[in-house]
């Protein structure tokens, strides 16, 4: 058996707000949408990744608070950790760790996206200048 990843399924109280902090903050494209005129899913991609954001019927619980089971974070890779945590912060996104050097060659830093999906940051190697 070969498995290979094809996409990442989230929900959302407010679909249509969560899929723009995806694209406005993290850079995100939106490939998809499905439903009209009320917009039931979202379609993105993630750096590569295909993100699927589901509007949840009201009857849904709420999102766990992390840490917490199944899915722990989203992991985001970035050349330059310093300025993505600058550029956040400025966004006014709060983090919830600041820069961790974990050990040599791996810097990290999380934030909590729309409903409390845990996002880290993490920089292997050294920075990449432009």
């Amino acid at each position: 058996m070969t498995y290979r990843c094809d996409h990442l399924h989230l929900r959302s109280r407010d679909a249509v707000a969560a899929a723009r902090f995806y694209v406005e903050v993290l850079g995100a494209r939106e490939t998809g949408r499905d439903g009209a005129p009320t917009v039931s899913r979202i379609m993105l991609d993630l750096g590569g990744l295909a993100l699927f954001i589901e509007q949840a019927p009201e009857a849904t619980g709420p999102a766990a608070m992390p840490p917490n089971l199944g899915i722990e974070h989203i992991g985001l890779r970035v050349n330059d950790i310093e300025a993505t945590v600058a550029d956040l912060q400025a966004r006014g996104i709060r983090l919830v760790s600041g820069i961790t050097d974990v050990r040599p060659g791996l810097r990290i830093a999380f934030f909590d996206g729309p409903d409390n999906v845990r996002i880290e940051v993490l920089q292997r190697g050294e920075p990449v200048r432009a």
